[in-house]
């Protein structure tokens, strides 16, 4: 397993590469650019000319790529156009309010799912199961954003219980970070939810019905003895690559919920940097989600063989 991982880690190395061409060539597709935002709508041909070749966009796009590129290879993630600010800093900055809230509506969702998903399987056909099945659905129809909206005017604005926005230092106000953090992972945690409990009662109810869960009933083990031992270790393989998709989404779908909740995370900063036209914080950013997404599919890939050692990746 260990050489399979180091296998991937090299195939990452390519991956990476072409999308920081494909990202490098779209984010300059975009109309406008950082001179003409810093120089204003005042600004003459000149003046915009002298601003974008002290930036360096005045150069060949290739150009700014391969300049951008030896920086990046070198650990230098260049400076913000705008206020000169080095990205390497700003993405510290905001890098872990990202991971603690794609990290905890990862718990919510589990939290939520396991139990919900694994009962619902057990009563097939059930008022319970039902009732789960449509609150799935209803999780897939409401939109996140939307969701947020009414979790901020119910619990910040009528019953003012929780925060409206805003990320506060957990060292200086511990309790009050955790109540900020409440709702933008409680929001993300249902769509995750929603998704693991579906399959996690799809894929239940098909082991449930394998010849070897019979097998173990019949020597007469316990019920309980035959879901937990049995059943539902081999229900979760495809409900791991489901959680590992839904991981993915969190680090990158949380760019509205970030936005909307004035949360300090590389979502809302790519929000800011694609307004801005500041193409080194959103080529940094953009890279940082998707080398995010790669590592979270290979913990994906390194969960099977835990959770089934028949799983072997030595020869592939």
């Amino acid at each position: 397993m260990g050489q399979y991982a180091l296998r991937r880690l090299w195939q990452m190395i390519p991956v990476l590469f072409l999308v920081s061409i494909a990202v490098f060539s779209i984010i300059h597709l975009i109309p406008g650019n950082p001179a003409q935002n810093l120089a204003g709508p005042n600004a003459t041909p000149e003046q915009l000319a002298i601003l974008e070749a002290r930036m360096g966009l005045d150069k060949p796009l290739y150009v700014q790529y391969v300049i951008w590129l030896k920086d990046v290879l070198s650990g230098d993630l260049g400076e913000s156009f705008i206020n000169k600010y080095p990205v390497s800093k700003l993405m510290a900055q905001r890098i872990p309010a990202t991971l603690e809230l794609a990290a905890a509506a990862a718990i919510i969702g589990v939290l939520i799912a396991f139990p919900l998903g694994i009962l619902a399987a057990l009563r097939p056909g059930s008022i319970f199961d039902l009732i789960t099945t449509a609150l799935s659905a209803l999780s897939f129809a409401i939109p996140g954003f939307f969701l947020l909206i009414l979790l901020i005017l119910l619990f910040s604005l009528h019953w003012q219980i929780l925060p409206p926005s805003g990320r506060p230092d957990f060292f200086e106000e511990p309790w009050l970070h955790l109540q900020s953090l409440f709702l933008p992972a409680f929001t993300l945690g249902v769509g995750v939810a929603a998704k693991l409990m579906r399959y996690l009662r799809s894929s239940l109810l098909e082991v449930l019905d394998q010849d070897y869960v019979r097998t173990a009933r019949s020597k007469g083990l316990r019920g309980n003895a035959v879901v937990t031992r049995h059943a539902i270790p081999n229900a979760l393989i495809p409900v791991v690559t489901i959680l590992g998709l839904q991981l993915g989404d969190l680090l990158s779908g949380a760019i509205i919920i970030e936005t909307i909740y004035a949360w300090p995370g590389v979502g809302r900063l790519t929000i800011q940097a694609i307004e801005w036209r500041d193409y080194s914080i959103l080529q940094a950013n953009v890279l940082f989600i998707v080398l995010a997404f790669l590592l979270v599919n290979l913990l994906t890939d390194l969960t099977y063989g835990w959770l089934d050692p028949r799983i072997r990746y030595d020869n592939r």
